[in-house]
């Protein structure tokens, strides 16, 4: 291990490779190149649930709760790295700025951006979490919300896990609630985008709102 911390120490931390990272992080150069070798790359690391992580190699609850918060930690910087836009002026403005964070995640989520009349982001918000092949919307809570931040229009934006981008039935059945619930108080649903690893539909552009 000292031969890491020297390396790092000279050469800075972006020269470790990611065997080297992950000893430093389970504090044993064994531990983690059985964890690589088990599990293929870092990105699979980061992907695998606390479940199974947590007998790869022996690892433990602990060192896998330590890893997969590192990946978490990860995430949110990438995400936090890829909203350059304070504005939406397109559904690619959208993509760019949650894919990030939505399309390594082996659930559904669904987030709606609030926006003022200009479009300028006010908040992003997760508003629910589900299984595999989806998750349920309240609308009375997009609506609260929208109303609690003086926002005038949203935007909806879950991933879909399998890869297909494409809505399902409960998709439209959700952007009809949604837009029908915020219409009533003046709240503009603007989109409705989904995203997968690779893919992305809009409403909008696709002519269904």
């Amino acid at each position: 291990m000292q031969e890491i911390h020297t390396k790092m120490a000279v050469r800075g931390i972006e020269a470790l490779d990611d065997s080297e990272l992950l000893a430093l992080l389970l504090e044993s150069r064994g531990l983690a190149e059985e964890v690589l070798r088990e599990c293929g790359s870092l990105k699979s690391v980061a992907r695998t649930p606390a479940s199974r992580l947590r007998m790869v190699a022996g690892l433990g609850t602990k060192l896998a709760e330590r890893t997969l918060v590192a990946a978490e930690i990860g995430r949110r910087i990438a995400a936090a790295n890829g909203a350059i836009e304070q504005s939406i002026t397109s559904s690619d403005d959208v993509v760019r700025l949650m894919r990030p964070m939505l399309k390594e995640l082996k659930h559904e989520e669904c987030w709606v951006i609030f926006l003022t009349n200009s479009n300028r982001i006010i908040e992003r918000t997760r508003i629910s979490q589900g299984g595999v092949q989806a998750t349920v919307v309240d609308q009375r809570l997009i609506v609260k919300r929208a109303l609690e931040l003086l926002s005038t229009r949203i935007i909806l934006i879950h991933n879909h896990p399998s890869g297909n981008a494409s809505p399902s039935g409960a998709d439209f059945d959700i952007t009809s609630k949604v837009k029908a619930a915020t219409a009533l108080f003046d709240i503009q649903l603007l989109d409705h985008i989904i995203v997968s690893a690779t893919d992305s539909y809009s409403f909008k552009s696709s002519g269904k709102l």
